[in-house]
């Protein structure tokens, strides 16, 4: 089988699209015959005239990332004959299955340690999109933070945009300055912006996907960890079996190596053991994760634009 994997932005983000590419390109490097779709605009008709443009040439189709969830199914639709999945969606059909990790229960884990650090009794979030899974780990972030400290402030924003550095630099550098010492970020190509004012402002900051303690050990005090490639080369491998996953397959703390905290080597070995003993007990569903949340959301406001 041809199997097309189709990414929305820039490829190589050290991000999230850098993680499902690894896993196509290990789909590939195992025999499969895999092609990589990039470059795609975060717009609904960009996608779609995307995925119509290379069907002709496939057997079926990867979508990686929850943008996905709106913009697959009506091109599944125009051709039953082929197979689709989302990596990270929450849709399923007679041709269509979904593939999501779990990055709520790593982003709850940072939001427990977000909270058990601050100096300041104020943390944040950032993230750019608002895709389904952003919108989770969002949730599953303040639902942490209220977990480990219901009094510590949590600023929370989305700012248009997962790979523009001036972006995510005015919006980190806000949040620090409305008193956030420690910033989750879910973000890609945009990471760097996000960096630079964690940096300049001696704050820290909890990754995402990757481990980014190992890459800037000066600002990261965690990374929640989610392996984008194994769900990717996962849902490849059974795409060319002919296998297709009733409803929804979800892959977290329960399943291995799929999500996590990565914590720096400057964490007390009595929190790292804390933050161990909360992800048995959310593995075990023990501890209840949120994924929804209605409180206020941060403004950019004029001064910082």
């Amino acid at each position: 089988m041809r199997i097309g994997v189709l990414f929305v932005g820039t490829l190589e983000d050290t991000g999230f699209n850098a993680s499902g590419h690894a896993g196509a390109l290990a789909a590939r490097q195992s025999g499969l015959d895999v092609t990589i779709l990039d470059g795609i605009p975060y717009e609904p008709a960009a996608m779609q005239a995307a995925m119509r443009r290379a069907l002709p040439d496939l057997d079926g189709l990867v979508f990686v990332g929850g943008q996905g969830d709106a913009a697959l199914p009506p091109v599944a639709a125009e051709f039953p004959q082929k197979r689709f999945a989302v990596v990270q969606g929450h849709v399923s059909g007679a041709n269509v299955a979904s593939y999501d990790v779990l990055q709520e229960q790593s982003a709850f884990l940072a939001g427990h340690l977000a909270a058990r650090t601050t100096r300041t009794g104020t943390v944040a979030h950032l993230s750019g999109h608002r895709v389904r899974p952003g919108l989770k780990g969002r949730a599953a972030f303040v639902a942490g933070v209220r977990h480990a400290a219901p009094d510590v402030r949590v600023l929370t924003g989305f700012c248009g945009s997962q790979d523009d550095n001036g972006v995510t630099r005015r919006w980190a550098g806000a949040e620090i300055a409305e008193g956030a010492d420690v910033l989750f970020t879910m973000l890609n190509g945009g990471r760097p912006g996000a960096i630079d004012a964690c940096a300049a402002a001696g704050a820290r900051q909890i990754g995402n996907v990757l481990d980014w303690c190992a890459l800037r050990p000066d600002v990261f005090i965690a990374s929640a960890e989610a392996r984008i490639d194994l769900c990717v080369t996962h849902a490849i491998e059974n795409m060319v079996a002919g296998r297709q996953p009733p409803d929804i397959r979800h892959f977290g703390l329960a399943d291995g190596a799929y999500v996590g905290l990565r914590l720096a080597a400057d964490v007390p070995a009595s929190l790292a053991a804390e933050i161990e003993d909360l992800a048995h007990a959310v593995a075990a569903g023990e501890v209840f994760v949120a994924t929804d949340y209605a409180g206020p959301e941060f403004k950019l406001e004029p001064s910082h634009a």
